[in-house]
């Protein structure tokens, strides 16, 4: 299991700072937090480090760094620069298009990423939808609570069949929500 929690190890706190750009194809994501930190976990050993990247978080572009724990692992990172946290997932569902009140057709999706604000839904390819307009989205969760989500949104962004979503104003995160979104780890966690 991953800790978050920085070293208080000087010895290895000092070993673990070494990090320049570099591309690879085993790459985790990191969060900027609002201070400019960001905590790295190593992938073997599970050791973290929090440093400041404030030197990076302006940047308009991906930046990936290679890390170096103390432990001799060396492993690629991405900073992600998302002000919350996405959950990626794949969880199959309908959504109906909501028009003054009244359902106006609907169709399948798929939940790609969860975050606290909104969700990216793929749907499927024959949609009237529209930036700006209210769906309702049903689906269940894939850990062991299999918890229904019925939630409305709002479209804040098209491309394709893929659709940016916030919640919308009546809605937010209830409990069977945020229990998934920050505890369930999936097949791989």
């Amino acid at each position: 299991m991953f800790q978050n929690k920085p070293f208080r190890d000087k010895k290895i706190v000092n070993r673990f700072t070494q990090f320049t750009f570099k591309g690879s194809d085993m790459t985790e994501k990191v969060y900027i937090s609002s201070t400019k930190m960001t905590t790295f976990v190593c992938p073997k050993c599970h050791k973290s480090k929090t440093v400041n990247v404030s030197k990076y978080a302006d940047l308009d572009k991906k930046v990936k760094v290679s890390v170096k724990c103390p432990c001799g692992y060396a492993y690629t990172s991405v900073l992600e620069k998302r002000k919350r946290y996405r959950k990626e997932t794949n969880l199959p569902g309908s959504y109906i298009r909501i028009v003054n009140g009244k359902q106006m057709g609907g169709g399948l999706m798929i939940v790609k990423d969860l975050s606290t604000i909104g969700m990216k839904l793929k749907i499927d390819a024959c949609n009237d939808c529209d930036i700006g307009d209210v769906i309702q989205v049903e689906f269940y969760t894939d850990d062991l609570q299999r918890a229904f989500i019925k939630k409305k949104v709002i479209i804040r962004s098209i491309n394709g069949p893929i659709i940016g979503t916030e919640f919308a104003p009546t809605e937010g995160i209830d409990k069977a929500l945020g229990f998934y979104l920050f505890n369930y780890k999936g097949d791989d966690g």
